[in-house]
């Protein structure tokens, strides 16, 4: 499937991470058949799982794991690196209630350049993607819009059942906030999702202080928050099975050194 450069990629990025929001990667080897990643123990699952089962969260509840996000994509282009791949699915919960940024398939180093590649889950792409015109940085600060939406609606600002149809609301910034939303959230929302980058919350001068500094963000201490200092509003239950969908499986075995060119300093 020709992905072979894309995991090399996804080994490097991961090695060169160390921030309290992004899992940690641990080591790496390979066998005659198979590659394997050795990653820190999430233990409390997926965010999507827990926005599922919630529907949707309260306001302060979202801004908590939102504040933990843009720290993490703040670290991540501070080292050139757009993520491109952010949604609750990619989002763990770690045993103290924190989030846990994981899967950088598709995350690239572009520093101050640009990329084309159609990439990413539909209903999350910005405007530019879609367009294939090139794109940056921020782009994860308009999937930041779309997943901030999410928690506090329950479901995506531009979902239809039509793929097509999606990417005509995204290209057309058309989305309706819920009448429970507040003038706050509302602002921070539109900020992100804003189809002019030079208006963009987090691509304008002051960068991602924008976002930080904005109004709906208020309450939030930043520091407090990196160091993890406090108690989050919800810790999820370690004991419980919280990867239901993951099965065993038997890796593949092989007599001969398989695709040893291109894994050569795996």
């Amino acid at each position: 499937m020709k992905q072979e450069e894309h995991v090399v990629n996804e080994k490097r990025i991961l090695q060169a991470l160390n921030f309290p929001f992004i899992i940690r990667f641990y080591f790496s080897f390979k066998d005659n058949a198979n590659l394997y990643i050795g990653l820190e123990l999430i233990e409390g699952g997926e965010l999507f799982r827990h926005l599922r089962d919630s529907e949707r969260f309260e306001e302060k509840k979202a801004k908590f794991y939102a504040s933990q996000i843009v720290l993490a994509l703040e670290y991540l282009h501070l080292l050139g690196i757009v993520y491109r791949d952010l949604k609750p699915e990619n989002l763990l919960i770690d045993r103290y209630g924190y989030i846990k940024m994981c899967d950088f398939g598709f995350a690239k180093k572009i520093d101050r350049g640009k990329a084309y590649t159609l990439c990413g889950t539909p209903e999350f792409l910005a405007p530019e993607i879609i367009l294939g015109r090139g794109y940056n940085m921020g782009v994860d600060y308009w999937a930041l819009g779309v997943l901030i939406f999410e928690m506090n609606a329950g479901y995506s600002p531009f979902w239809d059942a039509d793929q097509q149809k999606i990417y005509h609301k995204i290209i057309n910034a058309k989305f309706r906030p819920r009448s429970s939303f507040t003038d706050q959230l509302i602002d921070v929302v539109r900020g992100l999702l804003q189809k002019d980058l030079t208006k963009r919350l987090g691509m304008m001068f002051n960068g991602v202080n924008d976002i930080k500094k904005h109004p709906w963000f208020r309450d939030i201490d930043w520091l407090q928050i990196f160091l993890k200092k406090l108690r989050a509003p919800w810790i999820p239950d370690i004991r419980a099975n919280n990867f239901p969908d993951a099965e065993d499986e038997e890796p593949a075995r092989s007599s001969a050194n398989l695709h040893e060119k291109e894994f050569s300093d795996f």
